[in-house]
């Protein structure tokens, strides 16, 4: 009765096992069917424009929906000009989060820095943007933007990217709330990553007389390089997706300046304010083939990121 009962049970497991590896490779197949679904649906609804426009329409700075002539330059440049700037501010701020919290800050406060850094990543973007356009952007046109007229506006080669009329909103400034964004992304990984280098590798290059900045600079970023580029990536990729926060900020126009004090605009921005608004179906067809562009490239970033990601483990688990 005892081995009925055993061999019962045995059965009921492995019916258990079964089911459990049945449900799990159905989600992961289903997550794959969501993505190729959206990239199906995206090329069925971009085929309009592309047949209409072809390659030109990532060359042309036309938006003319009255002529339904479309163009995604500026979107495009808009996206990658603001997403730039974001990381040219974030990488150096989070690096020096994440060297404050691993290595100077006093053991009691490190928890308490951490966690209040990454709750700034759960912040609302429309809060954001709020914030950018009714507080910040004021005070960006009544105090820097004079003076990067005055000091850096008549300079030789820079001077263009930085002059114009004081408006507080444009690419620059969109830049910059980006930064604010994506620093918490950014500087949570670079902390975590840091926190896997051994500690007899620290100290070796302290009891040789290594400053704290060659520590950090010549041992523990050559040894988590791959790990910090994986935390840049996804702050990328959180910049280019971005869409209420910009919208706020960037000034949502289709003209092509030179000057980061310009208003601009961006894929997403684009997107936000003018599908509700979308009258035919090739101008439909061309905020789509915006999405789909901007999917691909949101694609591209993570997926490197991903794969940056994976080696930093694989070689974790070889060194170990």
């Amino acid at each position: 009765m005892m081995i009925f009962s055993h061999e019962a049970s045995l059965k009921r497991q492995a019916l258990f096992d079964l089911s459990f590896r049945s449900l799990t490779r159905f989600c992961a197949f289903a997550v794959l069917a969501l993505l190729a679904a959206i990239i199906v649906s995206l090329v069925e609804g971009s085929m309009p424009a592309i047949h209409a426009f072809g390659f030109g329409f990532l060359t042309s700075t036309k938006w003319d929906p009255v002529n339904d002539n479309f163009g995604a330059l500026i979107p495009v440049f808009g996206t990658l000009v603001t997403s730039g700037i974001a990381l040219f501010i974030a990488i150096p701020v989070s690096f020096g989060i994440a060297l404050f919290l691993t290595e100077l800050s006093p053991r009691f406060l490190r928890r308490p820095l951490g966690i209040a850094i990454e709750l700034l990543a759960g912040i609302p973007s429309i809060i954001y943007g709020m914030w950018g356009l009714f507080i910040f952007a004021p005070m960006f046109a009544d105090h820097v933007e004079p003076w990067l007229n005055r000091h850096v506006g008549s300079l030789p080669l820079i001077g263009p990217f930085f002059s114009g009329p004081p408006m507080g909103i444009g690419l620059l400034t969109a830049g910059i709330i980006l930064a604010i964004m994506v620093i918490p992304f950014i500087a949570s990984v670079m902390r975590d990553v840091f926190d896997v280098v051994p500690s007899m590798l620290k100290e070796s290059a302290y009891a040789v007389g290594a400053t704290t900045w060659e520590v950090m600079w010549q041992v523990v970023l050559p040894y988590t390089k791959v790990g910090v580029a994986g935390g840049i990536m996804l702050g990328l990729g959180r910049a280019l997706g971005e869409t209420m926060a910009v919208t706020f900020v960037i000034g949502n126009s289709h003209d092509l300046n030179k000057s980061l004090l310009m208003p601009g605009n961006s894929i997403s921005s684009a997107l936000a304010n003018e599908f509700n608004e979308a009258v035919g179906a090739l101008y439909t067809s061309s905020l789509i083939e915006l999405g789909l562009i901007l999917f691909f490239i949101t694609f591209v970033v993570l997926s490197i990121a991903r794969f940056m990601l994976y080696r930093l483990g694989k070689r974790e688990g070889q060194a170990s």
